[in-house]
């Protein structure tokens, strides 16, 4: 299974940028962000200490479960 950094790097550099995007952007430029883990706390919690914009974890529980179908 690729991590969930990996499965983020395919929202990155829209032209027209929304809340998807500007994670990912977020997750590609914080070199702290637990880039090689597919669990789902790990990244929770580090968001929820390191949150880059207030509906940051909304998002990223919307993305988890994409991830999880893909």
């Amino acid at each position: 299974m690729r991590s969930f950094y990996h499965y983020m790097m395919t929202y990155r550099g829209k032209k027209q940028a929304d809340a998807k995007s500007n994670l990912a952007d977020w997750m590609f430029y914080d070199h702290d962000f637990p880039k090689h883990s597919t669990d789902y706390d790990e990244i929770s919690n580090y968001l929820e200490w390191n949150s880059p914009f207030t509906n940051a974890l909304q998002v990223f529980d919307e993305l988890w479960d994409d991830y999880n179908n893909d």
